[in-house]
């Protein structure tokens, strides 16, 4: 059965109040979990100039406590730029908060910029993130650690508390390269995906699909995230209008748009450029949008038989719709989260909508 999920994202206008900007989307969890969404999403960013959530466990903690039901998670944690046990003992307690609804997701980042006022070496993040997972698993796993890796040191440390979901919650892989994908099947993480065209994050999750039954894991195969972005209004006309113009800046935003065309030569690799490319031509074109599969726009009805016809091509089993385009006013994008929430959600469970 196909899960639902909201996943979000911060809007410029908001940095002018960000305590109220917290409130307010702390309270869209709380109404998307009314409406039947079974997770709550958001990405880390560091050394942003627009607003994000750059401590996701302190968040997390606070939306922990707003809810009861709804399953939580950054996706994904930028784990480079965290202390592997300080990042193990912080899910931790969200976890304990929660009373085990963590859901953790990892990512090693893809911006230079994010890294460079840090002093972070951009160019090994992958093999940075990979020890910090290492950490972080072996944190929960015992009441003591000792490791002596690369960049990471710890004798007899006694990392608390240890999660409330055992072995520990599930862990998530935001995948983009076949690296990071055999790596995520070596380890038999649930694996999510977001930028890509629907044709190329098929092939994505097929080439995993693949590798994990490569490696003979036992048991049920882990499971695959989808986000799109999704604007539902009252009828398709309605639902174009209100959409296009902020669909026209770009997937990434005007500020993203120019930021993705302009790579520095050690963020060019495929799966970058491949997104620089997407950035740009959904700053041009609304068909290119549709055409690829990157939104759904319409009526709930037309909404949910395109989502049913993309979830049969791609076999996914989470779809985490992303409410906020771009610059889109608050009131919109919340009309659509309640629109979803209450006509499209109940279809695949069954369910008429009252």
């Amino acid at each position: 059965m196909l899960e639902f999920g909201f996943f979000d994202t911060f809007g410029r206008a908001e940095k002018s109040d960000l305590a109220g900007a917290y409130d307010a989307h702390i309270r869209a969890v709380q109404l998307a979990e009314q409406l039947g969404y079974g997770y709550y999403f958001f990405i880390e960013h560091q050394n942003a100039k627009y607003p994000v959530i750059s401590s996701p466990s302190v968040y997390l903690a606070a939306v922990a406590r707003a809810t009861s039901t709804i399953r939580i998670g950054a996706m994904v944690y930028a784990v480079p730029f965290h202390h592997p046990v300080r990042l193990a003992q912080d899910a931790a307690m969200v976890d304990q908060l929660s009373r085990g609804r963590l859901e953790f997701a990892v990512g090693y980042g893809t911006r230079a910029p994010e890294f460079d006022p840090w002093h972070l070496d951009f160019g090994h993040r992958r093999e940075i993130g990979v020890e910090v997972m290492e950490v972080v698993l072996k944190a929960w796993a015992g009441d003591t650690l000792t490791h002596h890796g690369t960049y990471f040191q710890f004798t007899g440390a006694t990392p608390q508390p240890r999660p409330y979901q055992q072995p520990h919650p599930p862990v998530w892989m935001g995948a983009h390269s076949e690296t990071s994908m055999d790596y995520a099947a070596d380890m038999n993480f649930n694996v999510a995906q977001n930028l890509d065209t629907e044709a190329v994050a098929t092939r994505k999750f097929n080439y995993w699909r693949r590798a994990w039954r490569a490696r003979g894991h036992a048991g049920v195969m882990p499971r695959t995230l989808f986000v799109r972005h999704v604007h539902v209004a009252e009828t398709d006309d309605q639902a174009r209008a209100e959409a296009e113009p902020f669909l026209r800046e770009g997937i990434l935003g005007q500020a993203g748009v120019a930021r993705a065309v302009s790579l520095r030569p050690d963020e060019q690799n495929p799966a970058m450029l491949e997104i620089a490319r997407i950035a740009l031509e959904t700053s041009r074109s609304y068909d290119f949008w549709i055409d690829e599969g990157l939104a759904f726009i319409g009526s709930p009805q037309t909404v949910e038989r395109l989502l049913r016809e993309q979830q049969a091509r791609m076999g996914y089993d989470v779809f985490c719709a992303h409410h906020q385009i771009t610059t889109m006013p608050s009131d919109l994008t919340l009309r659509s989260l309640r629109l979803f929430g209450e006509s499209v959600i109940p279809a695949f469970r069954g369910a008429v909508p009252a």
